[in-house]
This record gives C-alpha cells, sequence and structure tokens, in this order.
C-alpha cells in the first residue's frame, strides 16, 4: 500500500524536481497530485511517463492526502502549510517561512533525521536554504570528529536559486551582449551575463544579506549552536548548481588527508580531490546528480587546526527536491509506515 502525495508549485523549477525525483527514487506513491495556482491549473507536468494536470491548489481537498511537498513560495506557504496540516497531511516545506520556526523542524537527513520526530507539533517540516542544505552535509562528519568552531564560507550561487525568470534573464542577457542588443535587467540588481553579484536577497542593518543571515541560523539550528559561521553569497552566471569555498577552524587537529577519508565514508559526499588538473568537481559536472560533491581539501596554515575545501552540489536537488523527498523517506520509514 502506497502514499498519496500532492507536490504544491509543480509547474516551477523544484516543483518539476520534485517530480523526477519522487519517481527516480521509487517513492512508494499511489497516487500524485500536481498543485498550483488558479492560473495554472490544467497546465500539464510529467510525472515519469504519465501526464499530471495541475489541480487548483485553493480547492483541494488534503483530507485524505497523506504529504504535500510545498514548492510555492513563502507567503503561500505561511497561509497555506498550517490549512493542510490542519486536515492531517504531513507539510514538507521549501520556503523560508517556517525555518526558524521553534516547533517546526529543520531538516536535513544526513546531519539530523532525529529532528523529524518534531514533526508531530505543527504537522510541518521545514527544507533548509539550498546553500545550506550542501554544507552542512560537508561540515557534520567532520564536525562530528574534530569539533567545528568557526566556518568562513563564500558562495558561488547558480540562477535557478532565483527561479526561472532568474534563469532566462541570465539566457537572455548573454544573447544581447553577443548580437549587440540592449542588456535589460529585472531579477537582478546587476547585470548577471558576465558578472557576479555579491548581493542575494535583501540587505539586513548589520550590512549582511539576508542568505547569508539564512545561512548562519540555519546551521547553528541543524548542526551546532556553538558553531561561529561567516559568509558571503554571490550570484554567479551559471544556470545550476552552487559552488562554496569553506574555510574551517576546529577544536582538534585533523589532517587533510584524515579529512578525506572521514568525507568518503560520509552519507550525501562524493569526494573528487586528485590535486591535478581536472581533479576536482565544478557546476557543470554536478547537474542531476543527488550526490555533494568536495574537492580542494587542504590545509590552512594560518589557523590553527584549519582546512579549506570546496563544496559543489546542484541546488535545485539537494539544495531543494531531492532534500524534501528524502525527508518524506525519513517520514514514512520511522512515523508514517502502512
Amino acid at each position: 500500500m502506497g502514499y498519496k502525495v500532492a507536490v504544491v508549485g509543480a509547474t516551477g523549477n523544484v516543483g518539476h524536481e520534485m517530480l523526477n525525483i519522487l519517481e527516480e527514487r521509487q517513492f512508494p506513491v499511489d497516487e500524485v497530485i500536481a498543485l498550483a495556482s488558479r492560473k495554472s491549473v490544467g497546465k500539464e507536468v510529467s510525472f515519469g511517463e504519465k501526464t499530471l494536470k495541475c489541480k487548483d491548489l485553493e480547492t483541494f481537498d488534503f483530507s485524505s492526502t497523506d504529504i504535500a511537498l510545498m514548492s510555492a513560495g513563502g507567503s503561500v506557504s505561511a497561509e497555506w502549510s498550517p490549512k493542510i496540516a490542519a486536515q492531517g497531511c504531513v507539510v514538507i516545506d521549501n520556503s523560508s517561512h517556517w525555518r526558524m520556526h521553534p516547533d517546526v523542524p529543520l531538516i536535513v537527513p544526513e546531519v539530523n533525521a532525529d529532528d523529524v520526530a518534531g514533526y508531530t507539533k505543527k504537522n510541518i517540516i521545514a527544507n533548509p536554504n539550498c546553500s545550506t542544505a550542501q554544507l552542512v552535509v560537508a561540515l557534520k562528519p567532520l564536525h562530528d570528529v574534530a569539533g567545528i568552531k568557526r566556518v568562513v564560507v563564500s558562495t558561488y550561487q547558480s540562477t535557478s536559486g532565483a527561479g526561472k525568470a532568474a534563469m532566462d534573464e541570465l539566457w537572455n542577457q548573454t544573447r544581447a551582449i553577443f548580437v549587440n542588443d540592449p542588456v535589460d535587467k529585472e531579477n537582478f540588481t546587476k547585470q548577471i551575463a558576465f558578472n557576479v553579484i555579491p548581493h542575494i536577497d535583501v540587505f539586513m542593518e548589520d550590512g549582511s544579506t539576508k542568505e547569508e543571515w539564512k545561512m548562519v541560523a540555519e546551521t547553528k539550528k541543524m548542526l551546532d549552536p556553538k558553531i561561529k559561521l561567516t559568509a558571503t553569497a554571490v550570484r554567479v552566471p551559471v544556470f545550476v548548481g552552487h559552488a562554496e569555498s569553506v574555510n574551517i577552524e576546529f577544536e582538534r587537529e585533523i589532517t587533510d588527508v584524515e579529512a578525506q577519508k572521514i568525507l568518503r565514508e560520509a552519507p550525501g559526499c562524493l569526494v573528487v580531490d586528485k590535486r591535478e588538473d581536472e581533479g576536482y568537481v565544478t557546476p557543470v559536472e554536478c547537474v542531476g546528480d543527488y550526490a555533494t560533491f568536495i574537492s580542494r581539501i587542504r590545509v590552512d596554515p594560518t589557523v590553527e587546526n584549519g582546512l579549506n575545501m570546496w563544496v559543489v552540489s546542484d541546488n535545485l536537488r539537494k539544495g531543494a527536491a531531492l532534500n524534501t523527498v528524502q525527508i518524506a523517506e525519513v517520514l514514512i520509514n520511522r512515523y508514517l509506515k502502512k
């Protein structure tokens, strides 16, 4: 006997990947429902070899649905997640709205799967920010062994993290530059084609952006509140795949060789670190993969017990859709068994 699963926001980038991953991982479903806003009702989306027609979120009855995978934005989730949860359907939300709520568990299964048990307080589970998800997958096994004191991370985040319109803007600007047309910007504050922008989300009073704050707060909630973390989040002209340059200071000594061995054995991690031409992973190679790739692992001699590493992952997968489905797998294996 399988589960009835609704995908809310099925026409978006992440909703599309949720449907793909449910099929790829053979999630035990009896029925999958594609839901969207009223303007998208009737649009067709693919689920394996099947074609699903989107239904209206506002009129759908969730009382017989087991799990709702939400990827419809923060304002939609703020309104609809409690309504869906009240009908007995467990919501796994990909927006930022519920992440720091004290009664909502924030989950990356390789890091804190046991915290899923807290879903019963509100029937809602939060999925972390895409840049945080891949970071904590890499940090967790090292923290368990050597204890992380401080992290300095610079991100190189693809345009898909800002949605389909942002990806289209990169494409349109690139084409415009080649044919000498005007370069229009709508989704980014500056030209994204052939450029990098050190600005993701809104600015906060201390000069950081909300994207950078999310990485700090979410890492503390999921991994360890004692970890000090500072981030600089940068948008780069890449369609899919986030990369991160990570500097870590540990409580105890750990060598690069030890770190490589630990990460090679860690769930969700794939070490590609040959210290030669092409002996590392870039965003182009990570697209469509489940893993968090780790390269350029090396000692930082400027601090005591320091390491550097390069972390790359498909942000639409591990940073969003894959992590959401993995949470659903923990949920059915431990708590919603049929």
